[in-house]
């Protein structure tokens, strides 16, 4: 993994464990449902962030080394199968 993507993705999980540890304090303190349900979509939203970073650094390093060498049915199943999960959301 490069670095950089590195030091971002552990940043931004590390913000989405406060925003975590926020939401449960909500739910504690019976806050507004619909404040809580913002909050939890500013979670997802987060995640997602996260996601699309490591799947651009896959693609970037690992996919284009597999398809430089002989795997490139390994990189087109990887894809694949990223697309497909991200389907289901």
């Amino acid at each position: 993994m490069k670095q950089d993507v590195k030091r971002k993705v552990l940043r931004r999980l590390k913000t989405i464990e406060g925003q975590v540890r926020g939401l449960e304090k909500l739910v504690e303190n019976d806050t507004y449902c619909i404040d809580i349900i913002t909050q939890t979509s500013a979670v997802r939203s987060a995640l997602s962030a996260v996601e699309d970073a490591m799947l651009e650094n896959h693609l970037a390093t690992h996919v284009v080394e597999q398809m430089k060498g002989s795997s490139q049915a390994k990189a087109v199943r990887e894809i694949l199968s990223v697309y497909k999960i991200s389907k289901k959301k």
